[in-house]
């Protein structure tokens, strides 16, 4: 446990020595154009543990900060669930543009026989078949799972079992939420970003690399690094963008470890503040806003 508890804290110092030295030297990880080696690092300390240690210094200065001066943190609560929320109600739209898209391929597959589709402004014609604009769906699809799941996070959408919960006193539940904040929401997601982010990499450069590779086994592929971003189909004229998923899955695990920080930052100075600060700046829809109305009505 000593043991344990030692190389814990030299980590967590090492993490501020790893953040001033990557500010204070961006050209190292920044200049892709020019150096391969900088490409490199900034792949593997992408999902590093360096990384991460950094990403939980950043964390406990603004959690004690803000605990000594809560306003502070209310505004990071704020910050975080409207940007959630932007996102959210952003890419909602992909369900509309969806519908449309397969109106459209309907009514010109099967009522003007059209096989291929051509669009674009300014004499730049984009042209595919209109089998590359129905497995294109999918991408709506996945949009709206990986993008707006932070949003329906802070509208309190997701599905939630209140076998226990619901009985819990105010305070209680507020540990209940900190507890899954910390130990399944952002571990969960760590996991996925670590290991989405070298998944998303491998789609885009050779030679490909892996999570459990050391940064000396990547640096000695610097001379063969090159662009290389797959653009493979499952049918000959079907979708071929699918580095686009991996894209979406990183973006999803960052999004909602952005969400379960300010998620946990809320429940704490709601179980600082006592029950009167519950549900305090919280930007709900006005659909939500009626459902919380008809359910407090009925309790």
């Amino acid at each position: 446990m000593a043991d344990a508890l030692s190389w814990i804290g030299a980590q967590l110092l090492s993490g501020f020595v790893n953040l001033y030295t990557a500010l204070s030297n961006p050209m190292a990880w920044m200049n892709w154009v020019n150096d391969p080696e900088s490409l490199i690092r900034f792949i593997y300390y992408g999902a590093s543990k360096e990384f991460l240690f950094i990403v939980i210094d950043l964390f406990l200065i603004l959690t004690v900060v803000g605990v000594i001066h809560r306003p502070i943190l209310w505004r990071a609560v704020g910050i975080i669930e409207g940007f959630s929320n932007g996102v959210g109600r952003f890419f909602a739209w992909a369900a509309l543009i969806m519908v449309l898209q397969q109106v459209m391929i309907v009514f010109l597959q099967r009522i003007f026989r059209v096989s291929e589709i051509s669009v674009g402004p300014f004499g730049i014609v984009f042209t595919k078949d209109l089998s590359w604009f129905g497995e294109e769906l999918k991408l709506y699809n996945a949009m709206i799972v990986a993008l707006v799941a932070a949003y329906t996070f802070v509208q309190g959408g997701h599905v939630r079992v209140d076998l226990f919960y619901a009985r819990m006193s105010f305070r209680f539940k507020r540990i209940v939420d900190m507890f899954g904040s910390l130990f399944f929401i952002l571990p969960s997601m760590f996991l996925i970003w670590m290991f989405g982010w070298f998944f998303l990499w491998r789609n885009l450069v050779t030679p490909k690399f892996s999570a459990s590779a050391s940064l000396e086994s990547m640096m000695r592929k610097a001379p063969f690094l090159k662009e290389n971003i797959e653009l493979i189909g499952f049918s000959p004229n079907g979708f071929n963008a699918y580095f686009l998923f991996k894209v979406l899955l990183v973006s999803f695990a960052f999004m909602m470890i952005v969400q379960g920080i300010g998620f946990f930052y809320r429940s704490l100075l709601e179980f600082i503040e006592g029950k009167e600060s519950e549900g305090k700046n919280l930007d709900l829809d006005p659909i939500n806003d009626e459902t919380a109305e008809i359910a407090a009505a009925i309790h």
